[in-house]
């Protein structure tokens, strides 16, 4: 079990490969993100996106399994506080095969919760092909190991 003081500055996690599949794009568009360029062949050719695309928040999704994956079921995780950013870069088609990075920007000891830290991590997906299709950068707090053993 990593706990906080595993996470130091610059440490990368693998994420993935996670297939991208066409049948949970649609799926997931449908329910949670319904544009014509997530699940219809020819207005998708129409947009600036040039064919079909998953969503980005479809994306975001499957980086969260590939996060938990990596090592987030495996650490002291209390969760997040926020996302500072997340950017879409590149379209994320069904057939891609989805991998990346997670590094640690940088940690610190809570200022109010001696036994709760707070690491930045920095993601990075790529595509098959090695396009960047997300970047992303987001707290994590996580249990010291003795606030871990409390």
């Amino acid at each position: 079990m990593r706990a906080f003081e595993d996470f130091t500055e610059g440490l990368e996690f693998a994420l993935g490969p996670h297939p991208v599949d066409r049948a949970e794009g649609l799926a997931f568009a449908a329910e949670f993100d319904p544009q014509p360029f997530h699940l219809d062949e020819n207005a998708a050719e129409a947009n600036l996106l040039g064919g079909l695309s998953v969503s980005g928040w479809h994306t975001c999704a499957m980086m969260m399994r590939m996060m938990c994956d990596s090592y987030l079921l495996n650490s002291t995780s209390q969760g997040s506080p926020g996302i500072d950013y997340v950017r879409w870069l590149a379209p994320v088609r069904p057939g891609d095969t989805l991998s990346g990075t997670a590094r640690v920007a940088s940690a610190r000891l809570s200022a109010k919760r001696p036994t709760l830290g707070i690491a930045t991590l920095e993601t990075r997906l790529v595509n098959q092909t090695g396009a960047t299709v997300l970047e992303s950068r987001y707290a994590l707090l996580l249990l010291t190991r003795q606030g871990a053993a409390a």
